[in-house]
């Protein structure tokens, strides 16, 4: 079992500048389970596919399993089971000691930028970029699985 310790924040226009030069992802995910204890999710990200169990974040950290599994079953579980999906782009920006994953919301989430940032333990430092504005590690508003319910588009 692995651990995600992961922080969360919101981008700036300035990000874009960085973006047209970043590796990046198409990403189509859906949370066929979401509760206080756990979420279930499918994703799609470029040509592969996975299958992902979190657990209930305690601080900024969870327990997490994922596998890779066929892609044409990943579509078919979004297409049966996945009430709503989420889209975006998922950038990969190396700064500092760090890859950061900058995901840019398409459909009913576009407007919303959010940049993540996994960390070895809790307490790491990390030197934050000038393109990250307002820390949102923690809101549930900004969960993935919560912005597949309560799109940006109804709250923004």
């Amino acid at each position: 079992m692995a651990k995600e310790i992961e922080r969360k924040f919101l981008v700036n226009d300035a990000v874009f500048s960085v973006l047209e030069k970043a590796e990046n992802q198409y990403c189509q995910q859906a949370y066929l389970c979401s509760d206080d204890e756990k979420v279930i999710r499918v994703r799609l990200l470029g040509n592969k596919a996975f299958f992902t169990i979190k657990s209930k974040v305690v601080g900024i950290t969870r327990n997490e399993f994922e596998y890779e599994i066929p892609f044409n079953e990943a579509q078919q579980m979004i297409e049966l089971f996945g009430e709503h999906s989420i889209t975006k782009k998922r950038y990969y920006i190396p700064y500092g000691q760090h890859i950061w994953e900058v995901d840019v919301f398409m459909g009913e989430n576009e407007g919303l930028i959010i940049a993540e940032v996994e960390l070895s333990d809790e307490q790491e430092t990390i030197e934050l970029p000038d393109w990250v504005d307002k820390e949102v590690t923690g809101d549930k508003k900004y969960y993935n699985a919560n912005l597949q319910q309560y799109p940006f588009a109804e709250w923004s």
